[in-house]
């Protein structure tokens, strides 16, 4: 693609992330098998999804930070060998409980899910800090956006791919072959990315131009050559009530987002009792409206900033309607009795909790691009503690009161989201910065 090389490197990164999320995924293809086997419960199940939660938090941290200080691409590299072993690994996880852990196969699962979410955690971070060094000020919407556009797809394509492998190979081969996949990417992105734009021989100086562009900006925003002129130190994130509200915001989009990656399967199959032959498709509905808003919410948050010159209704504003529709349709699921009323109304709801997925990072960037990676790393910290609440809370919920309360919670978790974004500010405010970090 002549002249916008940084095109090639966000599709690589879509391909990298469909790869995270259906290794994520799969497993909750698989519960049947591995339920049947090793004795788990609904309540142990959930434990088990949640796991991988505790890892991701710490990763998604550590790995941000270890982004803005080595570069994207040495983290880059190590997740991605990392998550694809323990990808790997997670086939003889029970096994190994069994053996080593005083017979518990919770324990051996509990391990691999814990390893596993911990590599798995810097990719967003990762993707922001890339984003920062590689996408022009006028355009982080979308590129974001574009960054992003792997997690829905992942998530819709997680079925059909668990589903057809499952349909060849057991699950433990399964688990294998995902892993394998991961490593070839990773070989591939060694030979083609770098750090920054500049150091590419495939990027032209009218690129680096354009991205290095100070045109067009608004009085609160700036560029990555003038942010890295002040040295922002970690803490700084949570003295800044915008970027510790938009964490919160985020987090109530990884709650809905995360329950219905794990549960959804489940459910379908207890509800409306359905084989795992049909969940390849069914598992996809709730994730196809959200790979177009995922993408069009960039694009429509750009063209908000452009025609009013706020980032607040641009940003702030989009995450605050989409939210409060996100909540609306997860709390009428509950009403309908149909598998196809409660289908639509999952992938609506998905479609509106999708369409500000590139705000939560944009605002990161607009507020402080010169710690995309760690502020990036800390919001993810925040927002992951939604991959343990959400599939371990609804275990929970579901053994005591059924899968109604699954659905009320999404909602509780939404319309927390809602007022949270309400009061975001994006933007980077100098004097208060300067302020605040003592200079």
């Amino acid at each position: 693609m002549s002249g916008k090389y940084r095109y090639v490197i966000m599709t690589m990164i879509v391909l990298m992330t469909i790869i995270n999320y259906v290794d994520r995924g799969a497993i909750s293809y698989a519960q049947a098998s591995i339920i049947k086997e090793f004795g788990l419960n609904p309540k142990t199940w959930g434990e088990i999804l949640g796991y991988f939660g505790y890892g991701y938090m710490f990763g998604a941290l550590f790995g941000g930070a270890l982004a803005d200080k080595k570069g994207p691409k040495f983290v880059w590299l190590l997740a991605g060998t990392a998550w694809s072993l323990f990808e790997m690994g997670t086939a003889f996880a029970g096994n190994i409980g069994l053996a080593l852990f005083g017979g518990s196969a919770l324990a051996g699962f509990a391990l691999f899910r814990v390893l596993f979410g911990f590599a798995e955690g810097p990719l967003f971070s990762t993707i922001n800090r890339t984003n920062a060094n590689w996408a022009a000020p006028k355009e982080r919407g979308f590129v974001t956006s574009v960054g992003l556009l792997g997690t829905p797809l992942g998530a819709m394509l997680t079925a059909p791919i668990a589903v057809l492998l499952l349909s060849f190979v057991d699950w433990r081969m399964m688990f294998i072959i995902l892993g394998f996949l991961g490593l070839i990417w990773v070989v591939v992105w060694a030979k083609m990315f770098t750090n920054r734009p500049e150091d590419h021989p495939k990027v032209s100086k009218e690129e680096i131009a354009e991205i290095r562009t100070t045109q067009g900006l608004l009085k609160t925003e700036t560029t990555l050559v003038e942010a890295e002129q002040v040295h922002v130190p970690w803490y700084y994130f949570f003295k800044n009530t915008t970027l510790v509200l938009n964490a919160i915001g985020y987090f109530s989009f990884q709650y809905v987002n995360f329950l219905i990656l794990t549960w959804t399967p489940k459910y379908l199959q207890d509800t409306f009792h359905f084989e795992l032959a049909s969940l390849w498709y069914l598992g996809m509905i709730p994730w196809i409206g959200a790979c177009f808003t995922g993408l069009l919410g960039g694009k429509i948050s750009d063209a908000l900033r452009r025609k009013t010159g706020s980032l607040r209704i641009a940003r702030s504003g989009l995450a605050v309607g989409s939210l409060m529709l996100t909540a609306l349709c997860f709390m009428l699921i509950p009403t309908v009795n149909s598998v196809g009323a409660v289908l639509a109304l999952m992938a609506i709801g998905n479609a509106f909790n999708f369409l500000p997925n590139s705000v939560y990072w944009t605002v990161i960037i607009d507020t402080e691009p010169s710690k995309a990676g760690t502020f990036g790393g800390v919001t993810h910290f925040i927002t992951n503690i939604a991959t343990i609440v959400a599939p371990t809370l609804t275990g929970v919920l579901v053994a005591s009161s059924g899968y109604t309360a699954m659905f009320v919670a999404a909602s509780v978790a939404a319309g927390i989201g809602m007022l949270a974004m309400l009061f975001v500010k994006p933007g980077r405010f100098k004097q208060f910065t300067q302020r605040e970090i003592g200079i």
